[in-house]
């Protein structure tokens, strides 16, 4: 099992930008495709943007352009840079596996993009 401990998370303005951090305690992190998830308010969970092993990386179209991950395999590590940020961003993010049935949810950090 794989445990995340995820952060950045703040109350921020619309237009701003934060940078998540995902730290994920497994000794084999670099073989797995890691995932950005989110979850707002009376809504199920989505994929907001996953980067494989190779470093490829796929976004939904409601961040494309404006999210960027990334990932560090010296340090366990999965990024979320998000700039641009609107109020329908908001919601609690989390970090998993991507592309085969996920581990168990980590607490995720909250994002609030409010004037």
């Amino acid at each position: 099992q794989v445990q995340f401990v995820e952060s950045g998370g703040a109350l921020v303005q619309p237009g701003g930008s934060l940078r998540l951090t995902c730290a994920a305690s497994t000794s084999i992190f670099n073989t797995y495709h890691w995932g950005w998830y989110r979850q707002a308010p009376g809504k199920q969970r989505e994929l907001v943007a996953a980067v494989v092993s190779t470093g490829k990386t796929t976004y939904a179209d409601s961040v494309k352009d404006r999210f960027t991950i990334s990932r560090d395999n010296a340090k366990n590590t999965v990024y979320l840079q998000m700039n641009s940020l609107k109020p329908e961003d908001t919601a609690v993010y989390y970090c998993n596996i991507y592309g085969r049935r996920t581990f168990s949810w980590g607490q995720g950090t909250q994002v609030t993009v409010s004037s």
